[in-house]
């Protein structure tokens, strides 16, 4: 399948493969936003192009303020649905009463067990019946994400992953923006190049790694959060059953 998907979209522009895909796996298919600058390119691709492709969020419950506002632009600006998935309340409670709210400080443990609770179960719900996922995951970002391949299976979520910034750079995307006046996070005027949860992020210092703002307080080489990390899939597919 990935062989098939790959030589059918080859030659394709990306709207034109978004739109074979959501043909291909029509009521199938999604696409997962975290609002950063990837994302909202391949958002305002689906969007403007009225392709039937369902975009959700997981909403971890510890946002910037101005990842909302990105948010909310977004849906002013396309007048299109995002759906939001939540993490479980109860898990959430039982963590933060027994460990505090900055638990994830303490351990690698503590900080994917967070992780966990606030985005990996989540996306488990949100990918339910889902057979094509597309990230705006690319190559240059993270020493983990060197040898990402255009389409790829996940064997954690059961769902093929399709890439179709893989070979972007960060300035391709920054003018993809600027050209289409595309909302996005003013945090990324200020130095912070990834964004994810407000304590787990911090803008990075000239010379460093794209990565280097998210959980800097970790080995550079560890920085996943389980939901594209291949060597964590084993241990998310035990937990997605569980939800199943």
């Amino acid at each position: 399948m990935i062989k098939e998907l790959t030589k059918a979209v080859e030659d394709k522009s990306i709207v034109e493969q978004l739109h074979y895909l959501a043909v291909k796996f029509k009521g199938k298919i999604a696409f997962s936003t975290s609002f950063g600058q990837e994302d909202q390119v391949i958002s305002d691709l689906i969007f403007k192009n009225n392709i039937d492709i369902k975009v959700f969020t997981l909403d971890t419950g510890r946002f910037f303020e101005e990842t909302y506002k990105v948010w909310n632009k977004t849906l002013e600006k396309y007048q299109k649905t995002i759906h939001a998935y939540f993490p479980e309340k109860e898990e959430i409670e039982k963590m933060v009463s027994e460990k505090g709210p900055y638990s994830f400080y303490d351990s690698v443990e503590n900080r994917k067990e967070c992780c966990n609770i606030r985005k990996v179960k989540p996306l488990a719900r949100a990918l339910q019946g889902v057979e094509l996922w597309i990230t705006g995951l690319r190559a240059e970002q993270s020493q983990a994400r060197h040898d990402l391949g255009y389409f790829e299976y996940d064997k954690a979520f059961e769902v093929i992953k399709f890439n179709p910034l893989r070979d972007w750079k960060l300035a391709e995307v920054v003018d993809y923006l600027k050209k289409n006046t595309v909302p996005y996070n003013v945090l990324h005027d200020k130095g912070f190049v990834s964004i994810g949860c407000s304590p787990c992020t911090r803008a990075i210092k000239e010379g460093e790694d794209i990565r280097a703002g998210r959980w800097w307080w970790e080995d550079k080489t560890k920085k996943e959060c389980g939901l594209h990390d291949p060597n964590e899939t084993a241990k998310i597919a035990i937990e997605i059953k569980k939800i199943k």
